[in-house]
């Protein structure tokens, strides 16, 4: 009875191509290019968009900011 339900399990075979579009080396490092340079372009644009607010004084800055555009701010000379 052990033997015979051994024989009837099969191992499964491996797969020949697990991908069904396989792409090439060069065709990926196009794609991580391209999508490299639209994450940087969405960084920069919040970037900017975040310096534009708080120029406007839209949004609160923290404190790197505020020492960055007003480091007299942070003078304990006076004390």
């Amino acid at each position: 009875m052990g033997a015979e339900a051994e024989n009837n399990q099969q191992a499964p075979t491996p797969a020949t191509n697990p991908s069904p579009n396989p792409i090439t080396e060069s065709q990926f490092a196009a794609w991580k290019r391209r999508k490299d340079a639209d994450a940087d372009a969405i960084k920069e644009a919040a970037a900017r968009k975040r310096e534009e607010d708080i120029a406007a004084g839209v949004v609160q800055m923290n404190g790197r900011e505020l020492f960055e555009r007003e480091p007299w701010v942070f003078d304990d000379t006076n004390y």
